[in-house]
């Protein structure tokens, strides 16, 4: 054990102050410095409170709102963590923990879920949460005539029961053992309730801090809530998100003090910001993948052999090591990590083959065919590299891609979901349930690859379903793995690379010692997780 890890160790209270010194004196340190470093270990690891947390943020668009249903960027999702709580949450370990429930518990076969409130949290305009606000902030994605991006999560619950005033029971359609899991996501904040409805436009939650000012696609200034229920957390006076979809501005920012962190760093550029004296780099594996979903309900790409000709002609090694310099790993066409539970690792890698691309392209009777994609680094940073990196591999395959570069503001409402074939990123789930439910199974808001129907997508559907109440962990596993193998053969994700997720934070910056790897931010956790030294 060198220093560092000493100092490490005894930061975390691991080590008596005797036996510290001890320890120190056999590498070398002297008793007095010994007793320093031992001090500044236990400060740095100690949260102060204070000071404002400027964060820039790769995402942001000009349409975007308070209306939760409707939020689909990483800008607002870290709004809302800020400002609203949820019944549970991920945790910076990845366990599912209560936040506003104080507790809850399931039926035998998971059909049931009671879950008991926090008695005492208070709203920011000092209303006393209860069951109802609980009620209606779930409805807010329910019901035939939803649009809600959260209305495929919803589907499964038959009904929501007020059991007191601190109480809420949920009734599923069927067994679901990760229904607390399915609660964390971040269209499902509990608001108040209004006259029965969830209240989104105030923009009041429960939340460590309250929002100030709300510009969208530009900035977003919060305060801290002084009556905030959690205690040792939202450490900081104030935060602020700022947009910065720009990789350049974004990291030109941060190395000049403008903002104190930032997402999204360019893998390119890692190397070069390692050495900047006054930034550290944070870097999480996780379950971020980069796409090119094409939809299955828009020709040319309803026919299968034109999607497999596309897949087969992609060359994933060159993507990795040119786009992501090493900082991830190739995708099989389907959105399930290696850091999931029921990751199928038995299922072959599909890798560049033009031979065989160019097979499927005459069995589909599409030679010399020229086909649009539509990609801008709003979708992810060197997505427009990508997206010619696949240009030029295709050409071997006798396939013409013809990249269209999209403007960045607004391509989230404009372009992605509603153009055939696009450049996207998915932060990824925390289980396979949930990653289906948010874009792969049928009549999903987000399902952008419009696979909802025949017998491959209906076979999905099943098993998914199957799986979710399926106790035996052998057949559950089972399950998941013909899931991941049918998208990966006839659905229309092109996933090439997983990619980590990189950020770089002032010096002045602390955190736990382990960061979520759930979404980037520490899990949008960030302003209420850490803190300035």
């Amino acid at each position: 054990m060198n220093i560092k890890d000493l100092a490490k160790v005894a930061s975390e209270g691991k080590l008596e102050r005797r036996e510290f010194i001890k320890r120190a004196a056999a590498l070398g340190l002297a008793a007095p410095f010994a007793t320093s470093l031992l001090t500044q270990s236990v400060q740095a690891a100690v949260p102060k409170k204070g000071g404002i947390f400027i964060q820039g943020m790769g995402h942001g668009s000009t349409t975007d709102g308070l209306d939760p249903a409707n939020h689909e960027n990483a800008f607002v999702q870290s709004l809302v963590f800020g400002y609203a709580n949820y019944l549970t949450e991920i945790n910076n370990d990845g366990s599912v923990i209560p936040e506003l429930a104080e507790s809850f518990e399931a039926s035998p076969d998971a059909t049931v879920w009671r879950f008991k409130l926090h008695e005492g949290v208070e709203f920011h305009d000092g209303k006393t949460l209860t069951a109802d606000d609980v009620i209606a902030s779930i409805n807010h994605h329910r019901g035939e005539d939803s649009k809600s991006a959260a209305k495929a999560l919803t589907k499964e619950i038959d009904t929501i029961t007020k059991k007191g005033k601190y109480e809420v029971e949920f009734k599923l359609t069927a067994g679901n053992a990760g229904f607390p899991v399915i609660l964390t996501d971040y269209h499902l904040p509990i608001l108040p309730a209004v006259d029965g409805k969830m209240d989104w436009q105030s923009g009041i939650g429960t939340g460590g801090y309250i929002i100030e000012n709300f510009e969208p696609g530009v900035r977003a200034k919060l305060k801290r809530n002084p009556n905030y229920f959690k205690s040792g957390r939202a450490h900081f006076d104030g935060f602020e998100i700022i947009a910065l979809v720009d990789t350049t501005a974004r990291q030109n920012a941060v190395m000049n003090g403008e903002v104190h962190a930032i997402n999204r760093v360019d893998p390119k550029t890692v190397h070069l910001m390692s050495r900047v004296k006054n930034l550290d780099i944070l870097e999480v594996t996780g379950m971020l993948h980069y796409t090119f979903p094409m939809r299955v309900d828009a020709p040319p790409f309803d026919n299968y052999d034109l999607r497999m000709a596309i897949k087969l002609s992609v060359d994933r090694e060159q993507l990795v090591k040119k786009v992501l310099l090493g900082h991830g790993a190739v995708g099989n066409d389907h959105p399930i990590s290696t850091a999931n539970q029921y990751h199928n690792s038995e299922l072959k890698q599909r890798t560049y083959d033009p031979d065989k691309a160019r097979y499927h392209l005459k069995k589909a009777g599409m030679e010399g065919i020229t086909i649009d994609l539509s990609a801008s680094d709003a979708a992810f940073s060197g997505a427009v590299d990508s997206a010619l990196l696949i240009k030029d591999s295709a050409a071997k395959a006798g396939l013409n891609v013809n990249v269209l570069r999209e403007p960045k503001d607004g391509y989230w409402s404009n372009v992605w979901n509603k153009k055939p074939w696009t450049a996207c990123y998915w932060s990824g789930r925390p289980t396979e349930d949930w990653m289906y439910k948010s874009g792969y199974t049928a009549g999903n808001e987000w399902n952008d690859t419009a696979w909802h129907t025949g017998a491959q997508a209906d076979r999905f559907n099943e098993l998914v379903i199957a799986a979710r109440s399926e106790l035996d962990d052998t057949k559950r596993r089972a399950m998941y793995y013909e899931t991941q193998a049918i998208i990966n053969e006839h659905g229309g994700a092109l996933v090439p690379m997983f990619a980590n997720h990189i950020h770089a934070l002032s010096k002045e910056i602390g955190h736990d010692e382990i960061v979520a790897g759930n979404f980037e931010y520490d899990g949008s956790k960030s302003p209420e997780r850490w803190w300035f030294k």
